[in-house]
């Protein structure tokens, strides 16, 4: 059985933001495998489904962000699964350019509080991640970080959803060949830009 995590904020205020685009890819993730996230476990929303081959749970933890390690640390527990092995996170990285994806076995918190929580209950930045680009780019094609909380929690424009609706869906395969081929696998395949775009 594996854990797999969306980071986010809850609450409909909270629910188009780019800092709520790991909620966003679980949510994907569930619709894709016709379930929905009904049951609340250690302070998450979470769903049974079956992802490549695979048993899987699927979790939104109901804490504010700052504190996600709570949740993923007590599903961890209930379900005596092993961090290292076992757990997948998906969530923003506004230091990368919307629409990439970064799938990484380890790694620091980024600035990322979400992440932060997590490394912090666990006591080990290595889990398994896919950072879901969120930030903005100039016309060189250069991510943009400046007003990060502000752009980070407000709701996402036309052009910002459509954009975030393609990576969803690419965020929810890049779990089926982490599940289904491996991580290094899933690296090679989905880490940068999509095939149709520059690099």
């Amino acid at each position: 059985m594996k854990l797999i995590v969306g980071l986010g904020n809850p609450g409909i205020e909270y629910q188009f933001t780019p800092h709520n685009a790991g909620f966003l890819a679980v949510d994907r993730i569930a619709a894709r495998s016709g379930v929905q996230l009904a049951n609340r476990r250690c302070k998450a929303l979470t769903g049974m489904a079956r992802v490549a081959g695979q048993e899987v749970i699927l979790a939104k933890p109901e804490t504010f962000m700052n504190l996600s390690g709570n949740a993923v640390g007590a599903l961890l527990n209930e379900y005596e699964l092993n961090e290292s092995t076992d757990l997948i996170v998906i969530y923003d990285d506004l230091a990368l350019a919307m629409g990439t994806i970064r799938i990484r076995e380890r790694g620091s918190s980024g600035g990322h509080n979400g992440v932060k929580s997590i490394s912090g209950v666990l006591g080990t930045e290595d889990w398994i991640r896919i950072r879901i680009g969120v930030g903005k780019q100039t016309p060189e094609g250069e991510p943009v970080k400046a007003g990060g909380k502000d752009y980070l929690l407000s709701p996402m424009r036309k052009q910002e959803l459509a954009a975030m609706d393609e990576v969803l869906d690419r965020a929810a395969q890049a779990v089926e060949a982490v599940l289904g081929k491996g991580v290094l696998a899933a690296m090679n395949e989905f880490n940068g830009l999509p095939k149709d775009k520059p690099e």
